[in-house]
C-alpha cells in the first residue's frame, strides 16, 4: 500500500508523549516513511522501524484518505 495517497495526521497527544519518550521528531517520521507497514483489524494500520538500538512503533487508524496516528510507543 502506497501511503503517498494518504494525509497524514499525528495527533498532539501522541507527539507530546514522543517528545516526553524521547523520540526526536526526525525518528518518527522516518518510522512512518521508511518502517514496515502491518495492518490489523479492518482500519488498525503499525508502521515499526527496527532500530540497532531501539524499536519504534506508530500506531493509527485508517479514515477515508487520512492515516490518523494515536499512540507512538517502543516496541522491544
Amino acid at each position: 500500500m502506497d501511503i503517498s495517497n494518504y494525509d497524514l495526521e499525528i495527533k498532539h497527544h501522541a507527539f507530546r508523549r514522543a517528545l516526553r519518550r524521547g523520540f526526536h521528531p526526525d525518528e518518527i517520521e522516518d518510522t512512518i516513511v521508511k518502517g514496515r507497514m502491518e495492518r490489523y483489524g479492518k482500519h488498525g494500520v503499525k508502521f515499526v522501524k527496527s532500530g540497532s538500538k531501539r524499536t519504534i512503533i506508530c500506531v493509527g487508524q485508517i479514515i477515508g484518505t487520512t492515516i490518523k496516528i494515536f499512540t507512538i510507543e517502543e516496541g522491544n
